[in-house]
């Protein structure tokens, strides 16, 4: 979070997305380190108390994510950062 109101010059919130492109910290990587993250606490849940219903819960988390960044996400950055964007993603993955 830190990178999006530093190396961002914004927030999380829609009504103030980051003026910048985040290509810094875990940026480098991951084009979505946050929501990795997300899922990496609920694939510990998983092992941890061996719960089907919580993977299921996770795999339902995984599709919402991964729909969000191709429906919204992308096309968003694409048409706010254009040539930039077009670096960034040719560079790093999506996902890992």
């Amino acid at each position: 979070m830190r990178e999006f109101y530093v190396a961002g010059r914004g927030t999380l919130a829609p009504w103030a997305p980051p003026q910048q492109l985040l290509t810094s910290g875990p940026y480098r990587f991951s084009r979505n380190p946050m929501y990795l993250g997300v899922l990496t606490i609920l694939a510990g849940w998983c092992v941890l108390w061996d719960s089907p219903a919580l993977l299921g819960y996770a795999l339902l988390f995984a599709i919402g994510f991964h729909l969000r960044v191709l429906i919204a996400e992308e096309p968003w950055a694409a048409r706010r950062f254009g040539e930039e964007w077009s670096r960034y993603r040719a560079r790093v993955r999506r996902w890992l």
